[in-house]
C-alpha cells in the first residue's frame, strides 16, 4: 500500500479528474446539444460514467478510490479505512474538485472562478439527493472490490435520469460545481442543503448495510 502522502494526492488527483469530467463535460454538451436539454444530460451522464469508471479502476488500487467525502467516513466508520486519516482523505477530495471545476471553466474559455446561478432546490430534488447518496452508499459499502468500478459508474450513470436532482451525491463534487455558471453548475446558496440531504442518505445507508451485517474489509 502507499504511504498516506502518495494515496491522498492520489485522491486530490482523481477528485480533480473527476470534476473536470463532470463540469467539462456539461459544458461541451450545452454547447453543442443545440439546446436540447435530454441531449445535454445523456451527453453529460455518459461521461462521467465513463470517467468514473476509468478513474476508480486506476486509482482503486491505490489510494481507494474514495473521491467522496462521504464514502471515506463510512468506510472507516465500518472499520475498513483508518479513522486518522479521514481528514487528510476529505481536504484532498475538496482541493482536487475545487481544481478540477476551475480546469474545466479555464479549458473552455470561461472564467477560473465563475459562481453559479442555476437554482437546485426544493423538496422533491432533496429527496432525490437523499435518494442518489444513499444507493450510492450502498453499493460501495456492498460491494467487492472488483465489482465496484462497474456498478458505481453504472448506477452515477443511471441515477442522473431517475433522480431529480440529477444524482450530485458527494460533497465535494457540490462545492466544486459551485464554482462553474454552467449546465452541471449548482447556486452556492442551494449546496448547504444538498449536503445535508446527502448526509442524511449516507447515514441511511450505513444505517442499512450495518442491520444486513455483511463482513467488514480489512483496513
Amino acid at each position: 500500500m502507499l504511504k498516506l502522502d502518495r494515496r491522498v494526492v492520489v485522491e486530490g488527483v482523481g477528485t480533480a479528474l473527476l470534476l473536470a469530467a463532470v463540469v467539462g463535460s456539461g459544458i461541451m454538451a450545452e454547447r453543442l446539444a443545440g439546446g436540447n436539454a435530454a441531449v445535454a444530460l445523456l451527453a453529460n451522464s455518459l461521461a462521467t460514467g465513463g470517467a468514473l469508471l476509468a478513474l476508480i479502476s486506476a486509482f482503486g488500487p491505490l489510494s481507494g478510490a474514495h473521491f467522496n467525502p462521504l464514502v471515506t467516513v463510512a468506510l472507516a466508520l465500518r472499520g475498513s479505512f483508518p479513522r486518522r486519516e479521514v481528514p487528510a482523505y476529505a481536504a484532498a477530495q475538496g482541493l482536487g474538485a475545487l481544481a478540477g471545476v476551475v480546469i474545466a471553466n479555464l479549458m473552455f474559455g470561461i472564467a477560473a472562478i465563475d459562481f453559479s446561478t442555476r437554482a437546485r432546490g426544493g423538496a422533491g430534488q432533496l429527496l432525490g439527493e437523499v435518494v442518489a447518496t444513499f444507493g450510492l452508499l450502498s453499493i460501495v459499502l456492498a460491494c467487492g472490490r472488483r465489482q465496484a468500478p462497474g456498478a458505481v459508474a453504472g448506477y452515477i450513470t443511471a441515477a442522473y435520469w431517475f433522480t431529480s436532482s440529477t444524482s450530485f451525491a458527494n460533497p465535494a463534487v457540490t462545492l466544486g460545481r459551485c464554482l462553474s455558471d454552467t449546465f452541471a453548475g449548482i447556486r452556492p446558496a442551494d449546496a448547504p442543503l444538498f449536503i445535508a440531504a446527502q448526509s442524511a442518505g449516507a447515514l441511511l445507508s450505513f444505517a442499512f448495510i450495518r442491520w444486513l451485517n455483511p463482513a467488514p474489509e480489512a483496513a
